[in-house]
């Protein structure tokens, strides 16, 4: 066995924290449903309870999980949008330090179906083999649909095949294969299944509706007019997590039986969550700078660097997994990552921790103070105009400012469900720190509060990105500077 760690990323779609028992507070704790899999995977390791998505959309989630960089470079700003040549992801980071990496599930980084853009597609897709894969050798992946049972991977260039049986069992398949063929070497694998996201067909398996109670309850802060859908949705949505969990389980026995779990960073997380009727909010609707969309599940277990069943308030957005998940692993964290290594906050010294009992120290706090919020258009494929807004996230409360105007400043630890909006009458230090702090992130990257239709000019007529918040760029497909995969000196 090499010494170098495996990394395994499982990363479900939509799925909030909120919905899971082992995130709860006064506001609201989910008890509706047992996660016995995500509770041992929290048991061996750190759960972060302030895990955020910057700007909780798919396709530009997922680019700055895989890139390390906001949308204002990357120029992921809206769903199916093909990810830049030039850009160096995680999958190239630890290829050239000599792993096998696989990507399984569903990518969202490229055009799919496009020009034929299908908000509901249930037909197989493709991602062409070389940079629009962004380093990722193995590939059983589909960029984006909703075909829950038997649904299509991608294998070669441009053939696809059936996964067996619902897409948590099927994908399991092959990343049981991929360690198979990894053999000795040190393996990088994400895992994407789509769940718990909608689909217009069977949400899951009869087994798991079975494990719900007959009468379903929501948060206090889902309004009367929307209870009916609401209930309706949760139950799928319920269901389709005890998938997950199930998923997860098996992941872990599978690393188990193979001697390999000690020796991964295992990193269980999603890209976003869902409103769920909250607010006022079409149940299935993200991009709101509300906890429900924004607060996901983070657990990462690593038992030689990683203090078993703790937890971290540290804060940790979706730009930093790339550059934490490589600190952990002593990968070089390259030059292009925008986002923060915070695994020095992660992290306590196992000698430490062993010579000093329950006075164990920890590694050198690396946290920030912020994480910058931010969503682009009103639709998910198509710039539109009417959904604009920034905003900032601290641990103890979210602020955000609408193109119109209208802002929101919410007390996170005295109203978790947001149901106050304080902007009127909170101390006004605390308003003009949290405005403050908002400048500051919208300064650092160069972005602008426009109207959407603005930013309609950083795609070409192909869907690729040509030009960012810095200006115009090169040629969509030019290769990546490879020099780049080594940090600034």
């Amino acid at each position: 066995m090499t010494d170098k760690p495996n990394v395994v990323v499982l990363y479900p779609d939509q799925l909030r924290a909120q919905s899971l028992p082992l995130y709860g507070n006064h506001g609201y704790h989910e008890t509706q449903i047992a996660t016995p899999n995500i509770d041992r995977l929290a048991a061996m390791g750190v759960t972060l309870d302030n895990a955020i998505s910057n700007c909780p959309v798919c396709t530009p989630a997922r680019a700055m999980l895989v890139t390390g960089r906001y949308p204002q470079s990357t120029g992921h700003l809206i769903n199916s949008t093909r990810t830049r040549h030039s850009e160096i992801s995680i999958g190239d980071a630890f290829a050239h330090q000599t792993y096998k990496t696989a990507w399984i599930g569903k990518w969202h980084l490229h055009t799919g179906h496009w020009p034929a853009l299908d908000r509901i597609p249930m037909q197989p897709d493709w991602v062409p083999k070389g940079r629009d894969r962004l380093g990722f050798d193995y590939w059983r992946a589909y960029n984006q649909h909703m075909v829950y049972f038997n649904g299509f991977v991608q294998k070669g260039d441009w053939n696809y095949e059936r996964w067996r049986g619902y897409e948590t069992e099927g994908l399991l398949d092959y990343a049981f294969e991929f360690i198979e063929e990894a053999d000795d070497n040190p393996f990088l694998l994400f895992l994407s299944p789509h769940q718990p996201h909608y689909t217009p067909e069977k949400f899951a398996p009869d087994k798991f509706y079975d494990m719900l109670p007959d009468k379903i309850s929501l948060p206090d802060n889902v309004p009367e007019a929307l209870i009916a859908p609401s209930v309706e949705m949760y139950r799928h949505y319920l269901a389709m997590i005890l998938a997950v969990d199930e998923m997860l389980g098996k992941l872990l026995d599978h690393l188990e039986s193979r001697n390999l779990l000690n020796h991964t960073i295992f990193v269980f997380a999603s890209d976003h969550g869902t409103q769920g009727g909250s607010q006022g909010v079409n149940p299935w609707s993200k991009k709101n700078p509300y906890e429900a969309s924004i607060k996901i599940p983070a657990i990462i277990s690593y038992p030689s660097k990683i203090a078993a069943n703790t937890r971290s308030d540290a804060l940790l957005g979706m730009v930093d997994f790339f550059p934490t998940i490589c600190g952990l692993a002593d990968i070089p964290i390259p030059a292009t990552v925008e986002g923060e290594d915070i695994s020095g906050s992660l992290t306590t010294q196992i000698s430490d921790r062993s010579a000093a009992g329950d006075n164990a120290t920890e590694a050198p706090s690396q946290e920030q103070d912020s994480i910058f919020l931010m969503n682009f258009s009103k639709y998910f494929d198509w710039f539109q105009d009417g959904a604009e807004w920034r905003g900032v996230r601290t641990k103890t409360h979210m602020y955000c400012r609408r193109l119109d105007g209208r802002e929101e400043l919410y007390d996170l630890a005295l109203d978790p469900l947001q149901q106050e909006n304080i902007v009127t009458t909170a101390n006004s230090e605390v308003l003009s720190g949290m405005q403050d702090l908002l400048c500051q992130h919208q300064n650092k990257r160069h972005d602008e509060l426009v109207p959407c239709s603005e930013w309609a000019c950083w795609l070409d007529d192909q869907r690729r990105v040509v030009k960012n918040a810095s200006g115009p760029l090169d040629h969509p497909e030019t290769p990546p500077d490879w020099r780049l995969l080594e940090p600034e000196n």
